[in-house]
């Protein structure tokens, strides 16, 4: 009779287990469910906003400018559509009643591979830009002595081999983004970038744009970066500018940042640049000089920079130009 009632009740409390078996496996598929689900990429966006604005005091010939300034005030939008997928627009609010697309483009990005179409960053100036990392004072080299735009339509791909090398190739209109695609000659670029050291970075540069007559620009880059500072070097030369025989120009740029401690830096930069001559006097002999930048860099905050600074321009033509600036940089 025990033995009944044993097996009896056993029976009885099968359906208690089956019952919490059931929530075991209900709460573990939840849990698998969650996982998964965390697994997945959400897509996301992020705005983005940038503006340069600055009081200079310029002093050229004995007469003195005064006067503030907005130089720059980007405003777009990063969108990630996937893990390997973004899309970014940017407008460039750089005159009252005149705004461009200043960068436009998708990119795709997996295993070393970076393509991006659209309207891209020149890749020359952006890396030297990161040297230089003061644009809102002045541009870099290139961009500054109108050797190449700062953005271009066309597409672009950068390939990284290992950690020592990686390599990149761009095909565009050559005009850059203020102007119209006017005939069908593209601009050609390649570059190779080594870096032998987490700290120190070589990068060659060369594009061919052809018309009835070959530009073509050549441009050698150094970098070295670690917490304390960085300090780069570039030199570029440009052959038959203007699409025009013998209107050759070069020059070099040496910048630096040493930082003092986390909020203060002191910063500085020196370029030469000259034309060739054509027949007695270079081509471009009214805009060839040497600049000297001196400051201080203060970034009271994540995303703000204030940087007091002198400039001086001497120019070949023995035009000076004596200007003392306060600029801030704004990134939100």
């Amino acid at each position: 009779m025990t033995l009944f009632f044993i097996k009896i009740n056993y029976y009885l409390c099968i359906p208690k287990k089956i019952k919490n078996m059931k929530k075991i496996l209900f709460v573990l598929f939840m849990l698998f469910a969650f996982y998964t689900n965390a697994q997945e990429f959400k897509p996301f966006g992020t705005p983005e906003a940038l503006v340069f604005t600055n009081f200079n005091s310029s002093t050229t010939n004995s007469q003195t400018l005064n006067k503030f300034e907005i130089t720059r005030a980007y405003f777009g939008y990063d969108y990630n559509f996937s893990k390997t997928f973004t899309g970014r627009v940017v407008f460039d609010f750089v005159t009252p009643g005149n705004v461009f697309i200043k960068y436009g483009y998708m990119q795709y990005e997996k295993n070393g591979l970076n393509v991006r179409f659209g309207l891209t960053p020149n890749v020359q100036i952006d890396r030297m830009e990161k040297f230089w990392n003061h644009r809102y004072i002045m541009k870099s080299f290139q961009d500054k002595y109108s050797m190449s735009p700062s953005s271009d339509y066309g597409v672009d791909v950068y390939y990284k081999f290992n950690k020592l090398i990686s390599a990149d190739i761009a095909i565009l209109n050559g005009e850059g983004y203020k102007s119209a695609q006017l005939d069908s000659v593209f601009k050609v670029i390649v570059g190779v970038t080594l870096h032998p050291t987490k700290e120190l970075v070589f990068h060659t540069y060369y594009d061919n744009m052809t018309k009835n007559i070959a530009q073509q620009t050549i441009s050698l880059m150094t970098g070295y970066s670690n917490e304390k500072f960085n300090i780069g070097v570039e030199y570029s030369k440009q052959i038959n500018s203007k699409y025009k025989k013998g209107y050759n120009y070069s020059g070099y740029s040496i910048c630096g940042t040493y930082n003092l401690n986390s909020k203060f830096s002191l910063i500085g930069r020196y370029d030469i640049v000259n034309s060739e001559s054509t027949t007695i006097t270079p081509w471009n002999f009214s805009n060839d000089g040497q600049q000297y930048v001196l400051g201080l860099e203060f970034k009271p905050v994540k995303g703000i920079k204030i940087a007091p600074n002198s400039q001086l321009w001497s120019g070949r033509n023995n035009k000076n130009v004596l200007l003392f600036g306060l600029n801030l940089e704004l990134r939100m």
